[in-house]
């Protein structure tokens, strides 16, 4: 029985790059539908699936992208740049605003740069056992089969026919395949999850694709499978050795504008806590000038940091491995550092900023990937005294609804 269609009235565009059409019953949501288009859909509650549209928007545009409305990667391809932008700027906003924060927040910095430098494609044996390898589907766990990805940067134009190379001795089954590709200065390093123990055939087999692509690294759940030479990555005047898919900012560009915010946020202070630190994004640029404490949980992060710190030209920088969810550094333990970095996940860090707010600091630099965490943790320090002048949206996820962040706090 075919399913009947409604017609709905785009009103705006929520916060996952949804339209959103205001009913009787409430909400509903249509992907790739713009504000003030009236369209035909198809709906299951509150979503629904664009079957025509009646009336577009004359700020709708052609996507870049072909794979664009069935892979799941971007959201919003379909809308003119200056729409785009003030959307994006207005997720801070908004998230601010319901948090009941005040708060100056910039224009939105374009930092796409060159493209994304890490991926993870999936790969997975379907119908009649023929291999796809691709990204899932918006809100769905299948993988859609790309050929091109217009968003990468350019050392990753390669790494789907790579990702097919490699998926093919591993015979992924119906348990999806995750291979993540890292570009790094010396070439491109790939993790792969979900293969269960590589047999030494294959092990042989993927050296050879290691060989053929001059791949610097291949590993397993980080374990090593094959290795050219090292992965390095010139952080300030450091080079690391990046562990097998580590966090890394998504563009090179997306890296040096949140890092030229947060140098020019702390100044001329002479000691900075930089916390969730990773492999030292921050913490090796900030040890040109000041002495720093790097806190991170990731046991390989901070070794790889360790590594790399002692570069010429870099003033101590001393480390903790701690989980700073469940064991957040307290005011005392802060003690002299009066200027604080700190760039959580998306969950944010609601518990270390309740120790923030006590703290001796006088100001907190605080690089947030995710608005709704960062506004809450930022309405722990207002209660507390503190004042959230600047805050710098940054857009190194183009065409998705992730924006970046960066907020200045004093007192």
């Amino acid at each position: 029985m075919k399913q009947q269609t409604e017609r709905l009235k785009i009103e705006r565009l929520g916060h996952r790059g949804d339209g959103i059409a205001d009913t009787a019953e409430g909400s509903v949501y249509v992907p790739y539908s713009l504000p003030g288009e009236t369209i035909e859909v198809e709906r299951k509650g509150d979503r629904a699936e664009i079957v025509s549209i009646v009336e577009p928007s004359p700020d709708r545009i052609e996507p870049i992208c072909p794979h664009f409305g069935t892979c799941g990667g971007c959201a919003v391809q379909h809308w003119r740049v200056e729409n785009y932008r003030a959307w994006k700027r207005d997720l801070v906003v908004t998230a601010l605003a319901q948090a009941g924060v005040e708060a100056e927040v910039d224009e939105l910095i374009d930092a796409h740069g060159e493209g994304r430098r890490r991926t993870v494609l999936h790969a997975r044996r379907g119908g009649r056992k023929v291999l796809v390898v691709g990204f899932t589907g918006r809100r769905s766990h299948i993988v859609v089969p790309i050929d091109q990805c217009p968003i990468f940067a350019p050392q990753l134009d390669r790494s789907l026919a790579i990702a097919w190379k490699l998926a093919e001795p591993l015979e992924p089954g119906g348990k999806p395949l995750d291979l993540h590709f890292t570009v790094t200065d010396s070439g491109l390093d790939v993790d792969i999850r979900g293969s269960g123990p590589i047999e030494p055939d294959v092990a042989a087999a993927l050296a050879a694709v290691a060989r053929e692509e001059k791949l610097v690294r291949i590993t397993r759940h980080g374990e090593l499978v094959a290795q050219l030479t090292e992965p390095v990555l010139k952080i300030g005047k450091a080079m690391v050795v990046p562990p097998p898919g580590t966090f890394l900012q998504p563009t090179a560009a997306g890296e040096q504008a949140l890092t030229d915010l947060v140098l020019e946020a702390v100044g001329n202070a002479r000691r900075i806590a930089d916390l969730f630190s990773g492999i030292g994004t921050f913490a090796l640029r900030l040890a040109e000038n000041a002495q720093v404490l790097a806190v991170d949980s990731d046991e390989e992060a901070i070794a790889a940091l360790n590594k790399a710190k002692g570069a010429p030209g870099l003033r101590p920088i001393a480390t903790i491995t701690r989980d700073l969810f469940r064991s957040p550094l307290t005011a005392g333990e802060l003690v002299p550092n009066k200027v604080i970095v700190l760039d959580p996940p998306r969950q944010g860090a609601e518990a270390q900023t309740k120790e923030l707010a006590l703290s001796g600091a006088t100001r907190i630099v605080y690089v947030s990937c995710a608005p709704g965490t960062f506004a809450r943790d930022a309405r722990i320090l207002v209660d507390n005294g503190w004042k959230l002048g600047r805050v710098v949206p940054v857009d190194q996820f183009r065409y998705s609804a992730h924006v970046e962040l960066v907020g200045v706090f004093d007192r």
